[in-house]
């Protein structure tokens, strides 16, 4: 077993022999082939005239095996028929030579070529540029890499690189120069592109948001987490074409902003591409840029097995339905839609795309108004009848149209044993054991099987089961029997539904017209509760000002001089006052005291002066207008005078 260092290196020269860059498939193909280096390059880079054999284990395969020979070596013996076949040197993949990292980073209006061997590190790389742009390293923030933001300390090697990589500096502590071009750049690497991603085979569109910083091979990962797609199987339309690198970052990728339109799909396997290369199609896409896709494929330019024997070779190439073992049930009826339209044209049931657990969510459980059969067809190869039904019955317009209407269509490809062997399984679970035996019996010519699902309250019920040796009217009729007998079941279904829905709706209805009274009676109290508060709050207010009004007329009765005597010496003043009541307030000033004595007098018996106004009869006129200040003999109000008091309005 290798060592944790040895799968570290095997890793690497796998994945520089390979071009493969996603690491978790290369770990998957490596452990598949027990981290047997060689065997696991054979599998990926099959050779024509044999299998390399490997210091590690021997020969893996039959035919001539190659040592430990030099590439000259290699190129002399290799034949010249054999372009695209590798002669990959055991012992040079083991004792393996540093390999020469080329970089091109960009900065505001320069460009920087750096060349590093692959055991360097990422602050090796600063350090040239500190010196090439004059930028301290604590300053530098080095971006582009395909996995993410990386350490200083982190080697070049431990991150995978192809041969040429472009990357670019960010200063964000630095000022930005006066140029506006470097200006302009800055500002688009921070602004968001709305990528519209439409997955080619499922229809379906993802809209997407990066920033200007974020790098192609950014955006092909986050595709592939949502598809399922690796990103060197995916094949794109729409990039600009200046996107010539994966590493490139969106802003320098000349994409429309703020929005851009992309297409993904999957890459033909190379059954399909021989297909398209013998039709000389020229359609040009843009493909995810793997060093080992061009190795993969070399061995499918030669002598093909069938035109060997002169037949034609598209008679031989027939691409299964679905791959065997397949994980995701999605990713298999993806190919199952494209195979199926690629043998038998356009016009055939629209397959619903999910496991099968999925399609009973949405045949059976949404509102009963709108839930469907479900027909699963059950596709085998290796049956006579397989052709026939498909092209001549399934394929029928009268038949999609009418699927189309009333079904929820899923598929299955049974000709693989694993793959029987899982729907069994999932048949097992969903419908029970008898209806599993009963598929189990079903010869191979007796497929394709047509099955019709109906979804109950408790459990999935099959209506029927409709073998491959039918008509277009049997299997028409057949159809309309099963959704005679779901309609009939449907109906039920929705008036219990409606029944539980007006329940529901009464229940909810009490149950408003309660909260309503709640909140009416809450209210209510609230309100009653404010009025007292309110109350209170207007009386202790009221009862303040009396006291301070008190407390004034008290102050001023205390500071009034004393009533003179009749028999005084000095001149005195009497008044006579008449209050709003009725009332009549008599006292004797000093004709020298001011006018504001009186007012003081006449505030101090509850009839403050800024609330009455002190009105003489004869001539009428309103004293409190007088200046204060002026004595009494000074206004006229001597030796005697009436007055009355009136409320000001």
């Amino acid at each position: 077993m290798a060592s944790n260092m040895d799968r570290e290196m095997i890793l690497a020269d796998f994945q520089a022999c390979t071009g493969i860059e996603n690491i978790d498939e290369a770990i998957t193909l490596l452990e598949q082939n027990n981290w047997d280096l060689v065997a696991a390059i054979n599998g990926v880079i099959p050779q024509e005239n044999g299998i390399l054999q490997s210091e590690y284990g021997g020969e893996t395969g039959q035919g001539p095996a190659y040592g430990p020979v030099s590439h000259s070596a290699a190129s002399a013996s290799a034949p010249s028929s054999s372009a695209f076949r590798p002669v990959v040197p055991t012992r040079q993949i083991v004792e393996r030579q540093p390999r020469m990292l080329d970089f091109r980073v960009e900065y505001r209006d320069r460009n920087v070529d750096v060349v590093l061997e692959d055991s360097c590190t990422v602050g090796e790389i600063k350090q040239i540029l500190e010196n090439e742009l004059q930028i301290p390293v604590s300053k530098m923030l080095l971006k582009g890499w395909k996995t993410g933001d990386v350490e200083d300390s982190t080697v070049l090697k431990t991150l995978h690189l192809p041969k040429n990589n472009s990357l670019y500096v960010l200063t964000p502590d630095l000022p930005p120069p006066s140029s506006s071009h470097a200006g302009a750049l800055q500002e688009s690497l921070n602004q968001n592109f709305m990528l519209i991603v439409t997955h080619r085979e499922v229809q379906r569109e993802y809209s997407l948001n990066f920033s200007g910083s974020s790098t192609i091979q950014e955006v092909k990962r986050n595709v592939y987490d949502l598809t399922s797609i690796p990103v060197r199987h995916q094949l794109w339309e729409g990039w600009p074409p200046s996107a010539t690198d994966d590493s490139m970052c969106l802003v320098a990728a000349g994409l429309t902003y703020p929005c851009h339109q992309l297409t993904v799909g999957r890459r033909s396997s190379p059954t399909q591409a021989r297909e398209e290369s013998e039709e000389q199609c020229t359609d040009v896409h843009m493909v995810s840029d793997s060093d080992g896709d061009d190795f993969e494929d070399a061995p499918e330019f030669g002598v093909d097995d069938g035109e060997m024997f002169g037949i034609a070779s598209s008679a031989l190439r027939k691409s299964p339905m679905m791959p065997e073992n397949a994980e995701n049930e999605g990713d298999a009826l993806l190919q199952f839609t494209a195979e199926f339209s690629s043998r038998y044209g356009d016009c055939h049931p629209v397959y619903f795309i999910g496991s099968l657990e999925a399609a009973f969510q949405e045949a059976f459980y949404g509102k009963a108004r709108d839930r469907k059969l479900l027909a699963i067809y059950l596709h085998h190869d290796e049956s006579v009848l397989t052709n026939v039904f498909c092209s001549q019955m399934l394929c029928a317009e009268s038949i999609v149209s009418y699927l189309s209407q009333n079904f929820i269509t899923w598929a299955w490809d049974m000709t693989k044993e694993a793959n029987r062997a899982r729907f069994l399984t999932m048949c097992t679970r969903h419908f029970g054991s008898v209806v599993a035996q009963t598929i189990r019996t079903q010869k191979t010519d007796q497929f394709p099987l047509f099955l019709i699902i109906m979804g109950k309250r408790s459990s999935n019920e099959v209506l029927n089961v409709i073998q491959g040796n039918t008509t277009v009217d049997e299997l028409m009729m057949r159809l309309m029997a099963a959704v005679e007998i779901f309609m009939a079941q449907q109906q039920e279904d929705i008036k219990d539904e409606d029944e539980r829905e007006a329940r529901e709706n009464m229940k909810r209805e009490q149950d408003e017209a309660y909260r309503l009274s709640l909140e009416a009676d809450r209210a209510k109290r609230e309100a009653h509760e404010r009025e007292v508060a309110e109350q209170s709050r207007l009386e202790q207010m009221r009862k303040e000002q009396e006291e301070e009004r008190e407390a004034i007329r008290l102050s001023l009765e205390q500071s009034l001089p004393p009533e003179p005597k009749e028999e005084s010496t000095e001149p005195v003043s009497k008044l006579r006052i008449r209050t709003p009541s009725g009332e009549f307030l008599e006292r004797r000033f000093l004709a020298s005291s001011q006018l504001r004595v009186v007012f003081d007098f006449v505030a101090s018996k509850g009839f403050p002066w800024d609330e009455f106004k002190l009105l003489s009869t004869f001539p009428r006129r309103d004293v409190t207008q007088l200046d204060p200040n002026k004595s009494l003999l000074e206004v006229k109000l001597f030796p005697q005078e009436t007055l009355f008091l009136e409320a000001k309005e």
